[in-house]
């Protein structure tokens, strides 16, 4: 597989929420060659910049705000983004509420103030690892869920379909939705050649003839990905996924997603794994409608 711009590596992403500003230049001075920073004076900005920026690895928060406690703030945060891991700092006595928040999952550990940088170097690192664990795994089922439900929509197609043109349509549906694209189009290709039979799914439409990264594969025989466009390209993640069987080129899977670095090499991995299934399927297809 040719993979046009690789993924570069980025920093994980540190919030970090406290009432007085003295603190926040502090823990951003702290974490800013480690991780990408965001600062909140309370917990009703932090929720706007997650609802902006998106799953931080870690979280910290101070526990003694005005508008609302640390603990409950975060609590606010567990049912969208349950990998986070989060970290409170408290300088009072009066632990009841952490004590039920570490218990309930919500907190993953407290550290008192006044802190130590290296003990809170150490504890976030240690949060970023275990972030990075859970969402290997989570990844991983994601994947394999979809890889199942691939495999059931393609055994059904192998079984029950006469014609290889009844099948392109529920197969492009079938991976569109299951790897959440913006666009799909799955093309057959006779003797080097795209035909006429085709199909799509999503919002985003475009002709394979005329795609780039298609034209490689017809070049070449081997899928092509380019992970992060130009600027102004409407699509900034592009896929054509090689279905092929012995060698030859059935079909032309191609999938697009309007941000960039939309998938992981893993995730690609298991589309190339569908792909080659559904080539066996084709294949069986094709030799059973000349009987």
């Amino acid at each position: 597989m040719e993979i046009d711009k690789t993924a570069t590596t980025k920093k994980p992403k540190l919030l970090v929420v406290d009432d007085e500003q003295d603190n926040l230049d502090l823990l951003y001075r702290t974490f800013r060659r480690d991780f990408t920073v965001f600062r909140a004076n309370g917990g009703a900005s932090a929720l706007e910049i997650l609802s902006k920026e998106g799953e931080m690895a870690v979280i910290i928060s101070d526990q003694r705000m005005p508008e609302m406690k640390g603990t409950e703030f975060l609590s606010r945060t567990v049912s969208e983004f349950p990998d986070t891991m989060r970290v409170v700092l408290t300088g009072y006595t009066d632990i009841t509420d952490l004590i039920e928040a570490i218990n309930s999952g919500q907190v993953h550990r407290y550290i008192t103030k006044p802190w130590e940088p290296d003990q809170l170097k150490k504890v976030i690192f240690e949060a970023t690892q275990i972030y990075d664990l859970l969402k290997q795994r989570s990844e991983e089922l994601v994947r394999s869920q979809a890889h199942n439900a691939l495999l059931s929509v393609i055994v059904t197609i192998a079984q029950k379909s006469n014609h290889l043109a009844d099948c392109v349509q529920p197969l492009v549906r079938a991976f569109g939705q299951n790897f959440d694209t913006d666009g799909a189009v799955l093309q057959l290709v006779t003797k080097k050649i795209l035909s006429d039979t085709s199909a799509s799914c999503g919002d985003y439409r475009w002709s394979l003839a005329d795609d780039p990264l298609v034209q490689a594969v017809m070049a070449t025989g081997k899928s092509q990905v380019s992970l992060e466009g130009k600027p102004d390209d409407v699509c900034q993640t592009r896929l054509a996924i090689a279905v092929s069987f012995r060698e030859e080129l059935l079909a032309i899977l191609a999938m697009r997603w309007f941000q960039p670095h939309a998938v992981s090499q893993d995730d690609i991995a298991v589309m190339q794994q569908c792909a080659d299934e559904v080539a066996i399927a084709l294949t069986c297809i094709r030799y059973f409608s000349f009987l």
